[in-house]
């Protein structure tokens, strides 16, 4: 559990529940594993040569969703798994079951994503047209700028959909000014009232100045002449994924909240030059609370208005677009805020969860993220969820979506209090939340047939077999999973083991720890370090030296020496045997030498440390400039070129190249060579 300082809201360590404890995944044992390339036989390239022990990373095709030994396809991939086939033989069934009933009522899943052209404020024949399902309410109005906050009245349909319907001006302008705020007012059934932000709002505001004032929904509808016109296609998905995770909020060198255009003109280009092919923007949708670093969203349609405009934010992915990157976004579907005047939760009006987006009782409460579960199996909720991601897919031109914690909704238990040992008895039964599965299916579907080329990448800790197997065999869709496991490992070994006493073959296994024939995205580090009550590895390392001795103009001292072979070697070993994708925290590359805090009111609202010193300019006199100029060229280049380069880097800052830093760039780029092996395309 990663606590953040002075904050009355918890949140876990990326979304995982028992840090303590986590493993990222138990592997086959080597029967089970053998069985398994028995049954669909592995191409040489992608045998290890260094013997059976090594895990190599598995090469399967994607297959028809019947076994050719009966039932579901991913039994030939994990012969394991028939053992739970009555699980998941339901669990598909169910999937077969809530899709069929969309198409038979819809037309089809792709009709059904597009709630958002039909649910919230939308225009037609001259008309702003205004819907909310809220069936919890008596009573309904439409309030804001624009009837100077008396209510019109709204009427409600069989489905508890509320709906209002404004003409045109008679000079054909809208009644509703763009940019303008707006809130409906419901009347419960307990005959009270209260003001809400509707909860398909595009975009919502705070009077600017005001800490802990309440958020306003904003009408956005720009005139044709203010609205981004795209210029760049969206790039191919990436061969190799090297993911740079960015806060836009907290991107800058100066002491305050940066903006998406600042992100756009001072540090795509530095991310484009560094050679990573994707990255992933954290705290987009909108969350009342700065300090959940983007993970208690509040409007799950609108973009954050700390950075800037809708448009701002398209700018800016059409400008990643341009320099060949690809945008993913940290969607945040397993939980909302508890905010009631300003979020979602405020239509939850006391009503059962048959007729709300929440489960009702202790079901609908997340006890450690102070947060509110949705109802997964609920018609509306699954309509909510799937617009929401095409939604951002459509008219964002996201490429992919990496999923905050996942392992909370795979579970009826969340992972609380949960020590997952990679026994499969752990995954599949009554704990399993079939529902929340169901509809993560239907999203991998729905994101995949929107867009082929994207990318779906979940945060789980638990290792659930089938989440990164497609869903026609019987998975759960996604691309890749993070490897949460190995950050854990780094630390433990800097923390508590003598440098001399790190075993090697435990490393390694460590690193490949992970499922056959489901990709993974690793990382030496990510945000979860970064935030105060933690240590970067940098800090780790270097500690009180990172701001004494770390300019090359000085003489190295041991702390130095050790944390950049440390640092460098880290990286390296990670990038080469952690998965088959990579993911850097922003300011992780140069070793960021300071932590994150957000402002609060136990620092004074203080923006000094959120921010991200250096990220536009790295200091060049600085050691840490050799890491930074060493990942931007580890990913794409030869070994020959990296030990050059390697060299060259050295002699510029004056120095020393430790042999074994150099021994380790051949032995990395040669293990890279031979696990080289594209896995199946999902």
């Amino acid at each position: 559990m990663r606590v953040l300082a002075g904050h009355s809201q918890l949140r876990p360590a990326s979304g995982s529940v028992n840090c303590r404890t986590r493993q990222n995944v138990a592997p086959f044992k080597i029967a089970a594993q053998r069985r398994a390339w028995a049954t669909k036989p592995c191409p040489d390239s992608a045998v290890s040569r260094h013997g059976p022990s090594t895990i190599v990373r598995a090469v399967a095709e994607a297959v028809d969703q019947k076994s050719e030994t009966g039932g579901l396809a991913v039994y030939d991939v994990d012969p394991q798994l028939r053992d739970f086939s009555d699980h998941l033989d339901y669990r598909w069934n169910q999937f077969q079951s809530v899709k069929g009933n969309i198409e038979n009522a819809v037309g089809s899943l792709e009709d059904f994503s597009k709630g958002y052209e039909y649910l919230g404020f939308t225009r037609k024949d001259g008309k702003t047209i205004y819907r909310e399902w809220a069936p919890g309410a008596k009573a309904a109005a439409l309030i804001g700028d624009f009837n100077g906050w008396e209510p019109y009245w709204m009427n409600k349909d069989e489905w508890g959909v509320w709906s209002i319907e404004l003409p045109d001006k008679e000079d054909g302008t809208p009644q509703i000014p763009h940019n303008s705020r707006v809130k409906i007012r419901l009347q419960s059934w307990g005959d009270w009232w209260c003001d809400r932000v509707p909860a398909w709002i595009k975009y919502a505001t705070i009077p600017e100045g005001e800490m802990g004032a309440k958020y306003n929904g904003v009408y956005w509808d720009p005139p044709r002449g203010e609205k981004h016109l795209w210029r760049n296609r969206r790039p191919k998905r990436p061969q190799s994924l090297r993911i740079y995770e960015a806060h836009v909020g907290m991107s800058g060198e100066d002491e305050k909240v940066s903006t998406y255009a600042e992100f756009r003109d001072n540090v795509l280009p530095r991310i484009a030059k560094q050679g990573y092919t994707a990255i992933q923007l954290m705290a987009i949708q909108e969350h009342a609370y700065y300090a959940s670093f983007g993970y208690h969203v509040t409007n799950p349609f609108a973009v954050s208005s700390r950075s800037g405009t809708p448009e701002e934010l398209k700018s800016l992915v059409d400008a990643a677009h341009g320099l060949g990157l690809v945008v993913l976004l940290d969607v945040v579907h397993s939980h909302i805020s508890s905010n009631a005047d300003d979020g979602l939760a405020g239509f939850d009006l006391g009503q059962g969860q048959e007729a709300n987006y929440f489960r009702s009782g202790e079901a609908g409460y997340h006890k450690l993220w102070d947060s509110r579960c949705l109802n997964y199996g609920h018609w509306e909720v699954q309509r909510y969820l799937l617009s929401n991601l095409r939604y951002w897919l459509e008219e964002f031109q996201f490429d992919g979506f990496r999923f905050d914690g996942v392992t909370s909704m795979l579970y009826q238990h969340h992972g609380i209090n949960t020590a997952f040992s990679g026994h499969y008895h752990e995954y599949f039964g009554p704990q399993a939340d079939v529902d929340a599965c169901v509809y993560l299916m239907m999203a991998n579907e729905v994101i995949h047939e929107t867009h082929p080329d994207a990318i779906t990448i979940a945060e789980d800790v638990s290792g659930m077999p089938t989440l990164c197997r497609p869903v026609q065999e019987g998975g759960l869709g996604f691309d890749y999973r993070l490897n949460m496991a190995i950050p854990d490992t780094w630390i433990r070994l800097l923390k508590e083991v003598r440098d001399e006493d790190w075993g090697m073959m435990d490393l390694v296994n460590a690193l490949c720890n992970r499922r056959y024939t489901e990709k993974t995205v690793a990382y030496a580090e990510s945000h979860d370090q970064a935030l105060v009550g933690d240590k970067t590895i940098a800090m780790w390392l270097f500690d009180a030296e990172m701001y004494t001795n770390m300019s090359t103009l000085n003489e190295a001292t041991a702390v130095t020496e050790r944390g950049m072979s440390l640092h460098k070697m880290i990286r390296m070993v990670t990038m080469a045997l952690g998965g088959e994708g990579w993911l850097n925290f922003m300011g992780n590359e140069f070793g960021h030498p300071e932590w994150l805090d957000f402002p609060r009111e136990g620092n004074e609202w203080s923006h000094k440390h959120c921010r991200c010193a250096g990220i536009s300019s790295p200091n060049h006199t600085l050691l840490t400039a050799i890491v930074c100029e060493l990942c931007a060229c580890a990913s794409s280049a030869t070994a020959n070129d990296l030990v050059y380069h390697t060299q060259s880097v050295c002699a510029h800052l004056g120095t020393p190249i430790e042999p074994l830093t150099l021994g380790y760039v051949h032995m990395a780029h040669a293990i890279r060579a031979m696990q080289n092996v594209s896995a199946p395309a999902m």
